[in-house]
């Protein structure tokens, strides 16, 4: 069994969280002495599609007509889509019936959680479903002082600052705009977003939001996997205020890291993430404001331990067993 990660145009979403799958799809493979490659010249048995662009379609029908069995990865839906660029409200339908002729067009959907598979499913896709965690390196991602020193060197932050991250594309569904207001209204603390989207693409809610001046609101861009590391392990509490996700890779991070994690209340997080068990909850900004304090000035207990529990059941070698398993069953049918 040899699987063909279909990797085209990998540079136009190696930044985002596709890219990142794709990567830890490779870790896992390999951790498993699962055959892998991610040249399509090469021979192969299946392929596995993540992305969505007319190639990727190609890529599938092409492997289909060769007799190939075909695996595609839904990362997107056409409710993430919604409220990410300008224009994309509008388009979200068209979006949506592209889904369903590329998630169609394989032999099996992958979806990483429960909740992205009952939103397919209602799509009336024909192909069967299943969900798998995108995963987590626990290896690589480890609390270390030494990461946590660099990173407080390079913000020049002391010992006694208190820093929020946050990571994410510049879109208003990623909860930007609320960040920025909490900034606005906790001065005494640090805040800082990872990430890049390009301005000019952006809704004027989110340009403004990112063009806010304010001295302890900082936005250093797109930071290499290591740089967030560092920021992981040198900050004191990930705020993840997206409205609307398929799971989260960077939040699997911050969990594996052991820092404090305060998430919107939203349903893909209802079964798995419990609030005050594993992760503090919130659903508007009085209650993120009163949380984010209870957390930095330890009124509240922490979660960290409980956290980490979560995503080391999510474990990028364990993920590649089971991907193993849906491939070898492919290839009995």
């Amino acid at each position: 069994m040899k699987v063909l990660l279909y990797s085209k145009n990998l540079k136009m979403v190696e930044k985002s969280g596709v890219g990142r799958a794709i990567y830890h799809q490779q870790k896992a493979l390999e951790e498993n002495n699962i055959p892998c490659t991610m040249n399509h010249k090469e021979d192969f048995d299946i392929v596995h599609i993540n992305t969505v662009f007319p190639s990727s379609l190609w890529m599938s029908k092409v492997a289909k007509a060769r007799g190939k069995k075909v695996v595609y990865h839904a990362h997107s839906t056409e409710e993430d889509f919604k409220n990410s660029f300008r224009g994309s409200n509008l388009l979200a339908p068209l979006f949506k019936k592209w889904l369903m002729r590329c998630y169609d067009s394989g032999d099996l959907i992958i979806t990483p959680t429960n909740y992205s598979k009952r939103l397919l499913e209602g799509y009336g896709l024909k192909n069967p479903i299943v969900n798998i965690s995108n995963g987590i390196d626990l290896e690589y991602f480890s609390k270390n002082e030494a990461y946590s020193k660099r990173f407080r060197e390079k913000y020049q932050l002391n010992e006694n600052d208190k820093v929020i991250v946050s990571v994410g594309l510049y879109i208003e569904r990623k909860g930007i705009i609320d960040f920025v207001e909490l900034a606005k209204s906790l001065p005494e603390y640090t805040f800082i977003w990872f990430g890049y989207t390009n301005i000019n693409t952006v809704s004027i809610h989110v340009k403004k939001a990112v063009e806010t001046k304010l001295p302890n609101l900082h936005f250093p861009g797109y930071v290499s996997r290591e740089e967030l590391r560092n920021a992981y392990s040198g900050s004191d509490l990930f705020l993840f205020l997206t409205h609307e996700e398929t799971e989260g890779i960077v939040l699997l991070e911050a969990l594996a890291m052991k820092i404090p994690v305060l998430i919107r209340d939203i349903p893909i997080y209802e079964n798995w993430l419990q609030d005050k068990e594993n992760v503090y909850k919130g659903n508007f900004l009085e209650q993120f404001r009163w949380t984010i304090k209870g957390i930095l000035d330890k009124e509240l207990p922490s979660l960290v331990e409980h956290g980490y529990e979560v995503v080391a059941e999510r474990d990028i070698k364990t993920i590649g067993q089971q991907l193993g398993n849906e491939y070898r069953k492919l290839l009995m049918h």
